[in-house]
């Protein structure tokens, strides 16, 4: 599978026609054909129903749709970043974080950095926490922002919070209808859904040893590797989320929310760099983190303990 074959496929899955799709590439349709049929070999799955007229995708082909379109968004993204830096003298500032940490304090310390530092051009990179510390080591960030307790001796980390922990619920469910803190005890048995899947340690093991730590039994669990994945399981009725509070902003509308009550029920937001790094820069961060605390932010009211 390569991103030529991506691109073939999602143009088939937009046109619902290899004729049209093979106008829109410049290619001729015997080719494109067999590049969708290799495709499908590879992955050992069907994606497109060839008996129907226009073509449709099976519901491995709607997920894999999906899941292409990011990818080649992405990888158009990341050309562009990789073009326009190496078009600019610009110092570039990149930042790793997990996805959970956008909806809190993340946005407000980029802000007041670009207030800080106009001329600093500041990337943003989603990336679970223990790629964190790779990355950092191999100087792919310069600062990661993530959940997991690690240990390095080449990386400092700072915790700078604990965030409150949320049971999300699909519409509907009877332990939804109540907006009163709820026990972790209470949602024993039920089917658990939890994130990301990989890489591990990660977030999804800090819910389940929050399981084990408070002696309650798990139902079925089952794994995905994004929130977003996880959330619209809920919807779907798939189970249950524990997530982290500010998240719930997410899908207000087919999912609700409840605060757990456990004292244990909270979620660390850590900040790591390099031990070594002697940048100022990185001292300065640290300072601007401490204004914004003493700003009370909305988004802090979902932290159970602050540190910075």
């Amino acid at each position: 599978m390569d991103m030529r074959q991506l691109r073939y496929f999602v143009a088939v899955a937009r046109e619902r026609n290899f004729s049209r799709a093979a106008e829109t590439l410049h290619i001729a349709q015997p080719p494109l054909s067999r590049q969708i049929q290799q495709l499908e070999e590879s992955l050992g799955a069907v994606l497109i129903d060839r008996t129907s007229r226009p073509l449709t995708l099976t519901e491995a082909g709607r997920f894999f749709y999906e899941q292409a379109t990011q990818m080649i968004t992405r990888m158009e993204h990341i050309r562009e970043q990789t073009r326009r830096i190496a078009q600019s003298r610009r110092e570039i500032f990149i930042i790793g974080c997990v996805g959970s940490t956008l909806y809190s304090g993340i946005p407000d310390l980029v802000r007041s950095m670009r207030a800080r530092w106009p001329e600093l051009g500041i990337e943003i990179r989603e990336m679970m926490s223990v790629e964190q510390i790779a990355a950092l080591k191999d100087g792919r960030i310069d600062l990661g922002v993530g959940r997991v307790r690690l240990t390095d001796p080449d990386v400092e980390r700072i915790t700078l919070r604990e965030e409150r922990l949320v049971v999300a619920f699909p519409k509907g469910h009877p332990k939804s209808l109540s907006s009163e803190p709820i026990a972790l005890k209470e949602i024993e048995g039920e089917t658990l859904v939890i994130y990301p899947s990989k890489p591990r340690p990660s977030f999804a093991d800090e819910i389940l040893g929050l399981f084990a730590d408070l002696n309650v039994e798990l139902g079925m669990v089952e794994e995905v590797r994004e929130i977003q994945t996880a959330l619209g399981l809920v919807a779907a009725a798939a189970g249950l989320c524990i997530i982290p509070a500010p998240s719930q902003r997410q899908r207000p509308d087919d999912v609700c929310y409840r605060i757990l009550s456990d004292a244990q029920a909270t979620s660390p937001v850590i900040m790591s760099c390099r031990r070594k790094d002697n940048s100022a820069r990185i001292e300065e961060i640290k300072s601007l983190i401490r204004e914004m605390y003493a700003q009370n932010p909305p988004w802090l009211q979902f932290s159970n303990i602050s540190t910075g």
